[in-house]
């Protein structure tokens, strides 16, 4: 078997595939938007409630993927309220 040989098993997505990306991503944000719904943040602590976009999330992007938009995830709701309390008190000192 040489490197370019076609035998690629179709369960594993291709990051090189446009198609296999969009896919990915597009289960990614189903995902997220099922843990939004939840007012979950970090993924896997929201129970059974969003069981078949999450394994359609797995199914669709690679492992290192997850864990990377997984990871960016909780630290961008860690930004947002980083920058919200920011703002606040931003405002209380011009009010002063």
């Amino acid at each position: 078997m040489g490197w370019f040989s076609g035998n690629k098993s179709s369960d594993v997505p291709d990051p090189t595939s446009r198609k296999d990306r969009q896919r990915c991503w597009d289960s990614r944000d189903a995902y997220f938007a099922c843990l939004d719904g939840t007012n979950t943040v970090k993924p896997g602590d929201e129970g059974s409630t969003c069981t078949d976009t999450k394994k359609t999330y797995e199914q669709n992007c690679a492992k290192s993927w997850i864990e990377y938009f997984n990871k960016r995830r909780v630290l961008a709701e860690q930004q947002q309220g980083v920058l919200t309390q920011a703002k606040t008190q931003a405002q209380t000192a011009q009010k002063r």
